[in-house]
């Protein structure tokens, strides 16, 4: 039964996240392209941000989304898995951050609805969103090249 539930509730949250919030990203957000493909970021230098991507991505056989490669990014340099959990942590580490939106409001309500399991987890990712750099500024498609360990240290990401 719990199997069950945990089921629904991943598939409840892939229905939030890419059936409503990436529609809505593509109307609000500034149409920046993702300048890079799978295939250049795999020529990106080893540890590079961008090779990091294309290693994570590849591993879990996910794809590149329009509109959606900067939440990809932010899984990687924040260094939070593509699980249920990973995503409500990466969230509640962004509101901690001071990014409020809908989307992030949206997930941390439901995160904390429906996962008390992850508290712990919600609430140390908070305490790491509040702790480290600014990324309010941050332009995420231009970090590719550089060191991911260097992205994590310049932004106090521990």
């Amino acid at each position: 039964m719990i199997k069950l539930l945990k089921k629904i509730r991943s598939s409840v949250l892939v229905i939030l996240t890419h059936t409503f919030a990436l529609p809505v990203l593509k109307i609000v957000r500034r149409k920046k392209k993702f300048p890079y493909n799978m295939e250049q970021l795999s020529a990106f230098p080893y540890e590079t941000v961008g090779n990091e991507l294309w290693q994570t991505m590849n591993a879990h056989n996910l794809r590149l989304l329009p509109y959606y490669e900067r939440h990809d990014i932010k899984h990687v340099v924040l260094n939070y898995p593509f699980t249920d959990e990973g995503e409500v942590c990466l969230q509640f580490f962004m509101l901690a951050n001071g990014r409020i939106s809908f989307p992030v409001l949206a997930t941390v309500i439901y995160g904390l609805v429906t996962m008390p399991e992850y508290y712990h987890s919600f609430k140390k990712a908070y305490q790491r969103g509040k702790t480290a750099g600014d990324f309010s500024k941050l332009d995420w498609f231009a970090i590719m090249p550089e060191q991911l360990i260097q992205v994590r240290k310049q932004y106090q990401i521990v």
